[in-house]
């Protein structure tokens, strides 16, 4: 079975989801500090419909937590979709009460 890596490319704002190497899924950002607005989830297409998506942004947001000094804004659509079928993760998000 093909190893999964996930990592943060802080030099270009993006989460990265690979599958043996190759690149299946990004989660682009921006981080002021204080927030990190999660901007655009992308998954190559041939790869589409396979739950990547959701498990980039598990990772974001669990690496975000971990740190536990930046909240998130979920500004693309997937990922506020995300957070609406995970609200046991809303006290992560930008405006909740930690």
């Amino acid at each position: 079975m093909s190893e999964w890596t996930f990592s943060n490319d802080k030099g270009a704002s993006r989460y990265e989801l690979r599958r043996g190497g190759e690149l299946v899924s990004v989660l682009e950002y921006r981080d002021n500090g204080r927030t990190v607005a999660l901007t655009r989830a992308v998954t190559v297409p041939a790869h589409r419909g396979k739950g990547y998506a959701a498990a980039i942004t598990e990772h974001a947001v669990s690496e975000i937590e971990a740190a536990g000094d930046r909240s998130v804004l979920p500004v693309c659509w997937y990922v506020a979709e995300w957070f609406a079928d995970h609200p046991e993760r809303a006290g992560v998000l930008a405006g909740a009460s930690r």
